[in-house]
């Protein structure tokens, strides 16, 4: 999984009817766009994630970029 600052870090809800938590890459902490993440969620708290098989990472279009 690779991904740049500014993508989307969403991790699944586990059960059904549990909403996704979605967050922001603010710093890519492996090399080459590897995890561990610092994803700040919308409640403004910050965590250090490593993505598990219930996560996506929604990548920034280049408009967004700009």
């Amino acid at each position: 999984m690779h991904a740049t600052t500014g993508d989307q870090f969403v991790q699944h809800g586990r059960v059904v009817g549990q909403a996704d938590k979605v967050g922001e890459i603010v710093e890519v902490m492996g090399p080459e766009g590897t995890p561990p993440y610092r994803v700040r969620f919308a409640d403004g708290h910050e965590g250090l994630c490593s993505p598990g098989p219930d996560t996506e990472i929604r990548h920034r279009t280049t408009e967004e970029r700009r």
